[in-house]
């Protein structure tokens, strides 16, 4: 089921070198808009943000404590020598607890471990690594915290139909740095998803996603948001299932025609707002870039 990590480090390799070298614009037009499947509410587009190509264009996340932290942001740049140096090259789509234990997911090229890397409340940080189980991807894309804290989403790359289910490193009081980190349990999804980027909780059995899907096949629009609404608050001891619904198409809107990359999400629970990074084509990733906000009405 899973896919071979080749084509997602060829995606990165291509993106990096567009932040460093400037290369040509892509010439390839993103998918023509269409309508997306009917669902409970409207995530409206209220306004956006510029995001840094180099320390905001994987992902981002809300911190709530300590009281008045500003929001985190990953990229490429965004990454310690410390942990690139070590092979640890590619940086995901974070996530905080509620109680303030901030989460980054990260993957390298070989081996068969991906790790997740925690910032406790204090500021102190600590590295959690899981062993892959059999048919594990490598890729580590994004990481989702539960609203109770005790259990963590993360999801592969490619088409997919299931999230993994892990104890949140430094919440969760069974993870350690000196053990593996298991794989608890497993989400299993009515419909599959592609090129998931990351999930947010909306609430303790609702997710919401943000899709790179370039084929628009799955679904009938390309870069779609997406609703998981599961049938049971993950609790590590037993699967739940996950009913998949696409919301709308995420905003493509540059000066560049070509290919976006929709990135990581975050929902703020204290003000009800969601943002979602969206990478512009060619040279406008560096120029045009943006950080969706939207709200629910």
């Amino acid at each position: 089921m899973p896919l071979s990590r080749a084509p997602r480090a060829a995606r990165q390799r291509c993106r990096t070198t567009v932040l460093t070298g400037l290369a040509a614009l892509a010439l390839t037009l993103a998918g023509p808009a269409a309508t997306a499947a009917p669902a409970a509410g409207t995530w409206t587009e209220v306004g956006s943000d510029r995001a840094d190509p180099l320390t905001e264009s994987q992902g981002l996340a809300s911190v709530e404590v300590p009281a008045g932290s500003p929001n985190r942001y990953t990229g490429i740049g965004t990454i310690p020598l410390s942990l690139s140096s070590r092979g640890w090259n590619h940086v995901g789509d974070p996530d905080a607890s509620y109680d303030g234990h901030y989460v980054e997911p990260y993957q390298r090229d070989d081996g068969n471990t991906k790790m997740f890397r925690v910032q406790a409340p204090d500021g102190s940080w600590s590295e959690y690594v899981h062993t892959l189980s059999a048919g594990e991807a490598r890729n580590n894309s994004w990481s989702a915290i539960s609203p109770d804290g005790q259990w963590m989403l993360a999801g592969e790359w490619g088409t997919m139909n299931r999230l993994l289910v892990f104890p949140t490193p430094g919440v969760h009081p069974g993870t350690s740095p000196s053990a593996n980190l298991p794989q608890a349990a497993t989400v299993h999804l009515d419909h599959a998803v592609r090129d998931v980027q990351g999930c947010d909780f909306l609430d303790a059995t609702t997710l919401l996603c943000s899709s790179d899907d370039p084929a628009g096949t799955l679904f009938g629009i390309t870069k779609p948001l997406l609703r998981i609404d599961l049938s049971a608050a993950p609790n590590g001891t037993a699967d739940v299932t996950g009913h998949v619904t696409a919301l709308r198409q995420l905003p493509l809107r540059s000066a560049c025609s070509g290919s976006f990359e929709a990135e990581g999400i975050d929902y703020d629970r204290r003000t009800g707002t969601l943002r979602v990074v969206v990478v512009s084509p060619g040279f406008c990733v560096l120029t045009d870039s943006k950080t969706y906000r939207f709200t629910l009405g």
